[in-house]
């Protein structure tokens, strides 16, 4: 029996045999096979597919924009209701494609298969699927490819939790110039509205030499901004053996050499230090851009919600980042329609989202997860009530981002372009350190690179602007 080192040596002897196995397909089939891997939810899972793509390429498999390809992965999202209905109506369409080629593989993975039932309805009904797995082992790609190889069934491999991690392994970037890092995994907190501790499990965080190695990589690889994750940021270091707080890692990262811009999500209102907002507004590479959630202005829908905090000690520490840290731009989450909300705590919510003067927020109907204690809750709040509301919601973000916009009319910035237009030949988008981006005039050799630009005019939730020769 083979003795390996660790986890990440076990999986690269896995892909060898893999590719052996891609390569002998191929031959027989007179052509390449090809990937595709469909992504749901959040910046994690996008990171996930990043290393399931960079597996796949690895033992031979070539990227394809179709899901008519010889592998297909689904990445799935549970955090709504509906992520679910859309991951059936893909299976749907897939099978179809399987009908056409039955060697076709198709696999799923990610935070919905950690819910029991879900699993159990795939094996049922959707029983073309040969490969589950979830948030835990997606590491195991090439050793689970393996056994499907060898056994020709339905391969189900999933972990109730793990203390686990295994970073070490091939990624398929989206950008060159710009990555996401996670430092850890899981959450403790138990919003009552959330599945994510469910399936993504409890919190562990890695070890900041492994993280700052990786970072160091990534930048003689080009990047030069980096985005490191985490369900609650806060929370980093808790659980190592020589505890590190984030604001410390933070303080670390800034020493790397080559590295311009750190970026970070998400932290939680209820354990944001000022230890952390220190260090923040004495850094030279941290980024003026603080995602804070509030979920709600209402103290006691924020109650119900499980979140720690109050409106009160919400606004507090905005004045407290914003007096701090000049110039930040704070953005937010927040749920319209949590069971038992009226409009008095409707009216809070707006009266914060006024007062903090956000930049922009991501805005959420409430969606009654099953699996959750917010689900049993009664007073679920009438849809029409929801859908009028949450119209207020945006027009109120809308004017306070448009407000903002106008301070930064004439001032020059530093910007990293990120892409073409999409909408205008002739034109780049970048992104300020604030996360606002720019459209301005320039050619795709800009791109990856920080370049200064004269902001012209504001459009609301982005600005127009002119690079700066010299």
């Amino acid at each position: 029996m083979q003795i390996y080192n660790n986890e990440a040596q076990k999986q690269y002897s896995y892909m060898e045999e893999m590719k052996e196995w891609v390569k002998a397909q191929e031959e027989r089939l007179g052509r390449p096979l090809t990937c595709h891997i469909t992504t749901f939810g959040c910046q994690m899972n996008e990171k996930d597919s990043e290393k399931l793509l960079g597996v796949l390429e690895t033992i031979g498999y070539r990227q394809t924009d179709t899901e008519y390809a010889d592998l297909v992965l689904f990445n799935t999202c549970t955090v709504r209701e509906n992520a679910n209905t859309k991951l059936y109506g893909h299976l749907g369409h897939v099978k179809k494609a399987k009908e056409q080629n039955p060697e076709m593989i198709i696999g799923l993975c990610g935070c919905m298969m950690q819910e029991e039932q879900v699993v159990e309805k795939i094996r049922k009904s959707y029983p073309f699927v040969d490969l589950i797995f979830g948030t835990h082992n997606i590491f195991k790609l090439a050793e689970l490819l393996k056994a499907r190889a060898d056994s020709g069934g339905m391969i189900v491999d999933i972990w109730k939790d793990t203390d686990q991690i295994v970073e070490d392994l091939p990624s398929d970037r989206k950008f060159s110039f710009k990555c996401g890092v996670n430092i850890m995994f899981g959450c403790n907190n138990f919003c009552s509205y959330c599945i994510v501790p469910y399936v993504r499990g409890r919190e562990r965080s890695r070890k900041p030499e492994d993280i700052i190695r990786e970072i160091e990589g990534l930048v003689q690889e080009g990047v030069r901004e980096v985005m490191l994750l985490g369900q609650n940021v806060n929370s980093y270091g808790k659980n190592l053996d020589e505890p590190v707080s984030f604001a410390q890692l933070l303080q670390k990262i800034e020493q790397i050499e080559g590295l311009a811009r750190i970026r970070f999500m998400t932290p939680h209102p209820k354990d944001l230090s000022d230890e952390l907002i220190e260090v923040m507004a004495s850094s030279k590479k941290i980024c003026r851009h603080m995602h804070l959630p509030v979920q709600s202005g209402s103290s006691r829908i924020l109650k119900k919600m499980n979140r720690h905090y109050t409106k009160e000690s919400y606004l507090a520490l905005a004045e407290k980042i914003k007096e701090k840290i000049p110039g930040i731009a704070m953005t937010t989450d927040i749920i319209v329609g949590f069971p038992g909300e009226t409009e008095e705590d409707f009216e809070e919510t707006l009266d914060v989202v006024r007062k903090v003067k956000f930049d922009s927020a991501y805005t959420f109907v409430y969606s009654k997860r099953t699996g959750t204690p917010a689900a049993s809750m009664e007073d679920q709040v009438e849809p029409e009530v929801v859908k009028k509301r949450f119209s207020r919601l945006l027009e109120v973000i809308k004017e306070s981002s448009k407000d903002n916009r106008k301070d930064g009319i004439g001032k020059e910035e530093e910007v990293l372009v990120e892409e073409k237009n999409t909408h205008e030949d002739g034109m780049v988008t970048g992104r300020l350190s604030n996360n606002i981006l720019v459209h301005f005039k320039g050619d795709e050799s800009l791109i990856g690179q920080l370049v200064r630009v004269k902001i012209t005019e504001e459009k609301g939730f982005y600005y127009m602007g002119e690079q700066v020769n010299g």
